[in-house]
């Protein structure tokens, strides 16, 4: 009984997995980095200037970035989708 129930966690766990891959995968291709927009603090990931989310000194840099759907970037005020 404990191997067949170790054995539907672990085909579940791959199962998971796999979802989990092709939804992230998916995602990405629908989305693109958009500079220029974050808030002080709130951008995505890293830049030259440090290692991760939600260090952005100051809003607006042109230098940090949001992630976003495609295509809607172009459509905010100094949204850009290259880093300058």
């Amino acid at each position: 009984m404990a191997t067949r129930k170790a054995l539907s966690l672990a085909i579940a766990a791959a199962i998971a997995a796999s979802l989990t891959s092709t939804i992230t995968s998916t995602h990405a291709a629908k989305s693109e980095k958009c500079y220029g927009v974050a808030k002080a603090g709130k951008n995505d990931c890293a830049t030259p200037h440090h290692a991760c989310a939600g260090q952005a000194k100051a809003s607006g840099d042109k230098k940090e970035w949001i992630m976003m759907p495609k295509g809607l970037c172009d459509k905010i005020v100094a949204g850009q989708s290259k880093s300058s």
